[in-house]
């Protein structure tokens, strides 16, 4: 047969209920992830898979079939919580004065702080098990908040004697603070203070 009679090929294309269900099952995916992530800050270990389920408006079974232990829906959500925190420091600094930025991104470091405590034993078990998840957001954090020390310096906003590394230190103490009921307002107005203490005898403050 010459190969012009051959009938035309065609790309198979999935019907259109596989698309849909595909659609489905990445929203269902999101809305567990964004509801994993209040309840782990807001109720720390005891925040239930089931509860999750519900407030995202699935069964659990879906939950399993996304994640099938807590351990991989917890690596998750820690992945999604660094790549947004560390995604606000340049949108931050793109719409703020550079301190502005550094003070606000400070502010949202305590919002990570707290889902971090909120999935601590899981995230224990995975550094024991030598997740990769440490490996791959490892400095990324510490990058961002160098961004906007630079830009901050730079503009004369903050003082220019800083080492990245003690603010590291100072904002991560706050992740060992008692876990009282008022942690997360006590965190922001040390938060503050800290942000008081770097715009001190900076450039512009002598003006």
């Amino acid at each position: 047969m010459d190969h012009k009679e051959l009938p035309e090929l065609k790309e198979a294309k999935p019907p259109a209920s596989t698309k849909r269900l595909r659609a489905d099952a990445s929203r269902n995916r999101e809305k567990l992830i964004g509801v994993a992530a209040i309840e782990f800050a807001e109720r720390g270990g005891s925040a239930s898979l089931e509860e999750i389920a519900r407030k995202a408006g699935v069964g659990i079974g879906t939950l399993y079939r996304h994640f099938p232990t807590r351990e991989h829906l917890v690596e998750v959500v820690y992945r999604r919580e660094v790549e947004v925190l560390c995604s606000a420091a340049d949108e931050l600094a793109q719409h703020n004065a550079p301190d502005v930025a550094l003070a606000e991104w400070m502010q949202r470091f305590v919002d990570y702080i707290a889902a971090k405590r909120g999935m601590a034993n899981s995230l224990r078990i995975l550094f024991d098990a030598n997740s990769e998840v440490f490996a791959n957001t490892s400095g990324m954090i510490a990058s961002a908040l160098q961004r906007l020390v630079d830009a901050a310096v730079a503009d004369g906003s903050v003082r220019s004697d800083i080492d990245i590394s003690d603010i590291s230190q100072a904002l991560s103490g706050i992740y060992s603070a008692p876990d009282t009921s008022d942690w997360r307002d006590r965190s922001r107005r040390l938060v503050a203070l800290l942000m008081d203490g770097l715009r001190w005898g900076s450039a512009k403050s002598r003006r």
